[in-house]
């Protein structure tokens, strides 16, 4: 595949998926705000609106707010530059290349709503029982999808480098 129509495909995929966490978080702004929590598939999935000033699990919600934009807004946008550089500087395959994208559209989307609003908005609640998540949100779930495919892709190309360098080029 040459190098252009890859691009591009990667541009489509960090657009669609930044997009569709854009278009959940709107409807759960419209949809959800002030309303009670919502379940669904007994229990398994419930929707419920929270405005999170934190990272992961509300960590660091009740710093002060200079120190949440520091490190929430400052940091996180410094590492997802670098992250960004990393993507265009380096050869990746195409597996690494899709979990790479995946994780920057979903943190970019986080940090322009923590840019915009000073807070990420999540709705999202999976368990079974007592065993449940926190609340969270589709870029959330595309940050985890792409570390999850960087990780794998890191130990196939561990296991196998040459088919990982040859995966690389094309």
């Amino acid at each position: 595949m040459n190098i252009f129509r890859r691009g591009l495909l990667l541009c489509l995929l960090l657009a669609a998926t930044a997009g569709c966490d854009r278009i959940t978080k709107h409807l759960a702004v419209t949809t959800l705000a002030g309303q009670p929590e919502q379940s669904y598939l007994g229990d398994m999935v419930r929707l419920d609106y929270y405005e999170n000033a934190g990272g992961f699990l509300s960590t660091g919600a009740g710093w002060r707010p200079s120190t949440r934009a520091a490190v929430f807004q400052i940091a996180n946008g410094f590492f997802l530059l670098v992250t960004i550089v990393m993507a265009v500087r380096y050869k990746w395959s195409r597996l690494g290349a899709v979990g790479l994208v995946i994780f920057l559209a979903g943190g970019l989307s986080n940090l322009i709503d923590r840019m915009a609003f000073g807070s990420v908005i999540d709705f999202l609640n999976i368990g079974v029982g007592p065993v449940r998540t926190g609340i969270f949100n589709v870029a959330d779930v595309a940050i985890m999808a792409g570390v999850a495919l960087l990780l794998v892709n890191a130990n196939r190309s561990r296991r196998n480098p040459e088919r990982a360098e040859a995966d690389a080029s094309v």
